[in-house]
């Protein structure tokens, strides 16, 4: 599954997502929902940095990465989710199921991981099958 098959895969499964954005670490772009670029962009350098200083603040000096992230504003909520080297940062309107949007981001950053592009094995060549005395013609 490429980034906007899921995203939208994430906007039919939750209600709660306002908007989101996947990124990489580095703050590149993979997807949004967003129609602007340039907001998307913001967004996920934003998002990149309230991560970081939340692992800063985290009480081990920022040498353990979180996982996940909940900021919770009047106007609703920031969801941030690492999954390897992909994040991916979302809105939500006031007081979500946080457990729900969790999950509903980890599995949007799965269905990325399961779509890239396996690659396969050039098919090996056999050598034909010796006959059997029963398979020769006389």
């Amino acid at each position: 599954m490429d980034a906007p098959a899921a995203l939208a895969r994430l906007r039919d499964i939750s209600s709660q997502v306002r908007a989101a954005v996947i990124f990489e670490r580095g703050g590149k772009v993979v997807g949004s929902t967003l129609a602007d670029g340039e907001r998307a962009k913001q967004v996920a350098q934003e998002s990149g940095d309230l991560l970081a200083e939340a692992e800063l603040r985290g009480g081990d000096g920022g040498s353990a990465e979180f996982a996940q992230l909940e900021v919770v504003l009047q106007a609703g909520s920031v969801f941030v989710v690492r999954h390897g080297d992909r994040l991916i940062a979302a809105t939500t309107p006031p007081e979500p199921t946080v457990g729900l949007v969790f999950y509903d981001l980890k599995s949007c950053l799965r269905d990325l991981d399961e779509a890239a592009p396996a690659k396969k094995a050039p098919p090996t060549r056999q050598s034909p099958r010796p006959k059997k005395k029963s398979d020769a013609k006389p």
